[in-house]
């Protein structure tokens, strides 16, 4: 971003670090809170969120000249209520005839921040628990947490997830099967546990994401695994995506030694893990949800508490086996265009602009027509969800018929050699 003059009251679209430029508004600071040494920047609040931020220059822009340019850029619910908010914030100023207060005294200001905030945390008295960590990732203000984290799986998901948990300041230590995985993040600053279990026993808190229940369970059973690391007090985060009876003996396994257990399975994508933008599911311990408070502010825009073990596993299952399906299903549609003679682009272009449109649709169809199938979320470990969301089913007498027909598909795109490519390749299924 280019170099601007500002003053305070101005309206302008703030950006630091990884996260996307955000509507706020240039105000006087606390007077507490002194400006960075060295650094020409301003002190902004952001609308739809309580945070506030010293922001570089570089990374500012003035609003209103690049509002459409943001706008098309950015599509996402939270952002779409903050530019809201930051117009009904301009209507009222108007009416009043556009005479500007200091921040302190602005009444209006502090009235949108806090009615879009209360919008996009989205509270819930139900007895499900949400977290809101989105609005603290928005501009990074993370205080990281002062225990010793561990990590163990750096796939496409644990990647990105350690990534941000070392960008936001936290003690990780990494373990992975494939050692050389380990090397980029030990640049970054990461500690490296030679086993599970040495993980474990140097760390209070150890997250794993690993690929299916197989290789879940033997990462805690194992030799040198994380079992024989466990003592009483030490905590055990499950992120990978597996089965309820999985989750429900790991969690038995851990607290028969004095451990505390908390499942958390994460929703969303390499892309997705990247950008510190997943939502995470958690049962089990509550107080081990709360210890991993800035950890979850770190890797996701939100994170949900659902109460007891094997919630967040059910709950996740069923998420993939929708997608799984919609994926399937958006892949039969291009093909059944191009058997009918009718283009695929348009039949894109048609699908953007309805009510199913969103970055998933776009992203897949586009990775389709253009034959890009480098893997997002491989499509082995949908099939694998599907296929565990199918025998949750039959455990509950439920019947789940589009699932099962999906499944049978991504079975054949197995079949002919797409596993370790990006679940929209399950397109391949229907033209061979």
């Amino acid at each position: 971003m280019a170099t601007v003059h500002l003053r305070i009251g101005d309206l302008v679209w703030g950006k630091l670090g990884r996260y996307p430029p955000w509507p706020g508004k240039v105000v006087s600071p606390p007077k507490d809170l002194k400006k960075p040494r060295g650094k020409k920047c301003h002190f902004v609040k952001f609308f739809g969120t309580e945070d506030h931020a010293w922001i570089k220059v570089e990374q500012l822009k003035p609003y209103h000249p690049h509002k459409e340019e943001m706008i098309k850029i950015n599509k996402g619910k939270r952002f779409q209520q903050a530019v809201d908010a930051v117009e009904d914030f301009l209507k009222k100023k108007e009416k009043q005839g556009g005479k500007e207060q200091p921040v302190q005294d602005d009444p209006h200001f502090h009235h949108f921040l806090l009615s879009q905030t209360e919008k996009v945390r989205g509270k819930d008295t139900r007895s499900t628990s949400i977290q809101a960590a989105d609005s603290t990732a928005i501009n990074g203000s993370i205080t990281p947490t002062d225990k010793r984290i561990g990590f163990l799986g750096l796939g496409l998901m644990g990647s990105g997830i350690v990534s941000n948990l070392l960008k936001m300041g936290h003690v990780v230590t990494v373990w992975n099967r494939t050692v050389e995985k380990c090397d980029l993040f030990i640049q970054e600053g990461a500690r490296l546990g030679r086993t599970p279990a040495e993980v474990v026993s140097m760390c209070d808190i150890t997250f794993s994401c690993v690929s299916d229940p197989k290789a879940a369970r033997d990462l805690v059973l194992g030799p040198s695994g994380v079992l024989q690391g466990i003592r009483p007090g030490k905590c055990y985060v499950e992120m990978s995506t597996v089965d309820p009876g999985t989750i429900t003996e790991l969690s038995q396994v851990i607290s028969s030694r004095g451990g505390r257990f908390l499942e958390a399975p994460v929703a969303g994508s390499q892309q997705v893990s990247n950008e510190g933008m997943l939502v995470i599911l958690a049962a089990g311990d509550r107080t081990v949800y709360e210890d991993c408070s800035s950890c979850f502010q770190a890797m996701g825009k939100t994170s949900f508490f659902l109460g007891e073990v094997g919630n967040a596993a059910r709950m996740m299952l069923i998420l993939n086996m929708v997608q799984g399906s919609f994926m399937a299903t958006i892949a039969e549609g291009l093909t059944l265009a191009q058997a009918t003679g009718q283009s695929q682009h348009t039949f894109l272009d048609i699908l953007s602009q309805g009510q199913m449109a969103s970055t998933f649709v776009d992203q897949k169809c586009q990775n389709i027509l253009q034959g890009n199938f480098k893997p997002d979320y491989y499509l082995k470990h949908i099939q694998k969800d599907l296929r565990l969301a199918i025998s949750m089913g039959d455990t509950a007498n439920h019947p789940t018929p589009m699932a099962a027909a999906a499944n049978e598909v991504y079975k054949r795109a197995k079949a002919l050699d797409q596993s370790d490519n990006d679940m929209s390749a399950v397109y391949r299924a229907y033209i061979h």
